[in-house]
């Protein structure tokens, strides 16, 4: 009975383990519950949330969280709209936070609940392998355009 109840533990763990660490492949809806420009322009900053997106993804520290938030602020000033800017700013502020179960909250490419942690070197690897299999699709796409 105990090295039965040492196999489903060990299983158990492994498994958990296992499931901690997939990252799952890049995704972005572009601004997520907002407008990705103006009604004459709308795409207008959708690039400023598309990288937003991407560190949003790959999630990190509390202070890589406010960066991202800021360059994102930042980015959205520069094409012209610094009162867009500072309300998606507050938008994300409340609403990204790795505490809610959200398709758009930090670390979202993690299991929930990843919270705010440095990335590992082998989680540093995970993000890169995902990015090179998004890259090598999107060559290939491209390629049938030709």
């Amino acid at each position: 009975m105990k090295k039965i109840l040492t196999t489903i533990g060990i299983y158990l763990f492994l498994n958990n383990a296992s499931l901690a660490g997939e990252l799952t492949p890049f995704t972005t809806d572009g601004c997520s519950v907002f407008p990705d420009g103006t009604i004459a322009q709308q795409s207008l900053w959708a690039n400023c949330c598309i990288s937003h997106d991407f560190a949003y993804w790959k999630g990190g520290t509390n202070q890589q969280r406010l960066d991202a938030d800021k360059d994102l602020e930042d980015c959205v000033a520069k094409v012209g709209e610094p009162e867009i800017a500072k309300i998606m700013l507050a938008g994300v502020r409340v609403g990204g936070s790795p505490h809610f179960n959200t398709p758009f909250r930090w670390g979202y490419g993690w299991p929930y609940f990843r919270d705010y942690s440095e990335l590992t070197a082998e989680e540093k690897i995970e993000v890169r392998q995902k990015l090179k299999v998004l890259q090598l699709m999107i060559e290939g796409l491209t390629k049938q355009l030709d």
